[in-house]
């Protein structure tokens, strides 16, 4: 009777330390992913199933490589590389490009957010985007305020939302079994194919939620690595990564998979309206209706967790701590001026992916070589197989970026 009661005390107590891996999951689930799935089901019909499932496989790796950093080190990622890069000119290069990697993540969420709004109630998209940044506002408060718990709570409730909202099409329409099972063979069909695949894994390996995932655990586990001791924190840790990359993949080849099946050949649905459109006229009002309101969520919940990552990107890597608030109030410009001047929502955030892809080696190449080092982590640095991993998983991604550099500069 004793032995069941520590039973479930400890796993009460495990199931309370999750949470960190669902917050950066979020990040798996912006507006970014739905537009670059969207568009890849409704050009390419089950092609790129194989590059998601690709991605989310990377992403548990790299999800916890980062969590694990920030849990023995208490540091998070930029902090750990402002003490590394000794040279202050190579410092600042770094956080450059990371920034502006934070900033087209801003970008794709609270586009996300105002065209959500604009197809639930017919809000113009400016104002859209203005409310969607304010809204986010009131949830960084409750970050900076209350603290990581509750901020926690908050965003793993908008996840069920997006879940809801992006799922429940399939229940009404379900894909080919026979097409999802080709889709899992590597290939592309043209040049549009490839760029497509790096707005994918530029969605799916997110280098901000890199940045913020050893930020989240070191902000979290601060007062808990001397109590359940570290190795504890990391098994919970591996539990908390799995089922945030189970829901994120999911839901991400969910909205390829919705595409495909029901949107493929239909004028118009490589754009969100479109998509949106499409969908209530063959799913119904109601699943179009889910839909959007998923997409909502999506942008509400990764905006704020964008936010708190580019925070962490200037304070780790340049000492300089800006309110977060402050902080978002200035990075929803340059999604404020897109709007304003009618710039195409849906391209802009497929090619905010596509800049985000690109970040991606700025931080994996880092993360894997310092969770490697035992100077770094000690006992808990990686095993050969792991940094093994790492370092494929990294090469790919290098590679299909510069393939796709090679693409866009001569015209294919």
């Amino acid at each position: 009777m004793v032995e069941s009661t520590r039973a479930r005390g400890s796993w009460w107590r495990s199931a309370w330390l999750l949470g960190p891996a669902l917050v950066a999951g979020v990040a798996y689930l912006d507006p970014g992913n739905v537009a670059s799935n969207m568009t890849a089901g409704a050009r390419y019909g089950y092609l790129l199933v194989w590059v998601v499932v690709v991605g989310n496989v990377m992403a548990w790796l790299i999800q916890y490589l980062s969590a694990k950093l920030g849990i023995v080190t208490g540091q998070s990622l930029p902090e750990v590389l402002g003490t590394r890069i000794r040279n202050r000119w190579a410092r600042r290069a770094y956080w450059l490009q990371a920034e502006l990697v934070a900033m087209a993540t801003d970008i794709a969420e609270v586009l996300g957010g105002a065209v959500a709004l604009h197809l639930l109630f017919g809000i113009p998209l400016l104002l859209g985007g203005a409310i969607t940044g304010a809204v986010s506002i009131v949830l960084l408060t409750i970050q900076t305020r209350r603290g990581p718990r509750h901020f926690e709570f908050v965003i793993i409730g908008l996840m069920a939302v997006i879940v809801i909202g992006f799922v429940a099409g399939l229940f009404v329409a379900p894909p080919d079994p026979a097409g999802v099972l080709g889709g899992m063979l590597p290939r592309f069909a043209d040049s549009g194919s490839v760029l497509l695949a790096a707005s994918i894994l530029g969605a799916t390996v997110m280098p901000h939620a890199i940045y913020a995932h050893s930020a989240l655990t070191r902000d979290r586990f601060a007062a808990e690595v001397g109590r359940p001791g570290i190795r504890m924190l990391l098994a919970v840790t591996r539990w908390d990564v799995t089922i945030a990359m189970v829901i994120a993949g999911s839901v991400n080849l969910a909205i390829l998979l919705l595409a495909a099946a029901n949107l493929a050949g239909v004028d118009g649905t490589d754009s969100l309206e479109g998509a949106h459109a499409a969908i209530s006229a063959s799913l119904g009002p109601v699943i179009g209706t889910l839909f959007a309101v998923g997409l909502l969520a999506s942008g509400l919940a990764s905006t704020s967790v964008g936010a708190y990552a580019g925070a962490e990107i200037m304070h780790g890597l340049l000492t300089v701590r800006i309110p977060v608030l402050a902080r978002r109030l200035v990075t929803l410009i340059p999604a404020l001026v897109l709007l304003g001047v009618g710039f195409d929502p849906t391209l802009a955030l497929v090619l905010s992916q596509v800049v985000l892809s690109f970040g991606i080696p700025f931080a994996l190449v880092p993360l894997v070589a310092l969770t490697a080092q035992r100077r770094t982590l000690g006992e808990h640095a990686n095993r050969t197989i792991t940094t093994v991993l790492g370092v494929v998983f990294a090469v790919l991604l290098i590679a299909l970026n510069a393939v796709l550099l090679w693409l866009v500069a001569t015209g294919a």
